[in-house]
């Protein structure tokens, strides 16, 4: 998307990433929470926040449901809508890592080159894609909403693993198998993953 604001020069702060982060104790990160609906991304993210609260952590989590409450409260589920609303959370979520937290977005995001858009938003390292696998046919039974029935019956259109594509990732960070482990054990590798990348020592 091209920026078409015009008479706007970007203003340089006068405290950095780098103080945030000495302050806070840890490196901040995007933890980009990807798969289907029903794959337990949200549910992963908020544990792996919980874990990492209990270590003084500074963290947020950007869900996909609660920012269509209102950032993204405009926008459909056409690919054009898709597209944009991680466009947003991209940039919501660089200001994040600029601010020295660890922000971790649970969103479906069923097409690379969107993941890819936000991954060259921030510098290499900051971007760790965890891919939520599941087949549709777990995720379908956990389906507490009721939205695959809708989707097979037609009702909601253009639903993630029915009637759109999902595009798993081709190198994620992390691919958790929400299907096979418990939740606690998806939520170790979350953290091992942090200890791996130097985000932070413990967990």
């Amino acid at each position: 998307m091209n920026n078409i604001s015009s008479n706007v020069v970007w203003h340089e702060a006068s405290v950095h990433r780098a103080e945030r982060e000495r302050l806070n104790g840890h490196r901040s990160t995007i933890l980009w929470f990807t798969g289907l609906s029903g794959a337990g991304k949200s549910t992963l993210a908020h544990a792996v926040e919980e874990r990492l609260h209990q270590v003084r952590a500074r963290t947020y989590v950007l869900d996909g449901d609660n920012v269509r409450h209102g950032l993204c409260g405009d926008l459909g589920f056409s690919a054009a809508d898709r597209s944009e609303n991680i466009r947003r959370i991209g940039e919501m979520a660089k200001l994040f890592v600029d601010a020295g937290i660890i922000v971790l977005t649970a969103f479906i995001s069923p097409f690379r080159s969107d993941r890819d858009r936000v991954r060259a938003l921030v510098p290499p390292g900051d971007f760790l894609e965890i891919h939520c696998r599941c087949s549709v046919d777990v995720c379908e039974s956990r389906d507490v909403k009721g939205l695959y029935q809708k989707a097979r019956a037609g009702i909601v259109k253009d639903f993630t693993g029915i009637s759109s594509p999902y595009e798993e990732p081709l190198a994620a960070e992390l691919v958790v198998d929400t299907a096979a482990l418990d939740l606690e054990q998806c939520v170790e590798l979350v953290l091992n993953l942090l200890r791996e990348r130097g985000i932070l020592a413990i967990a």
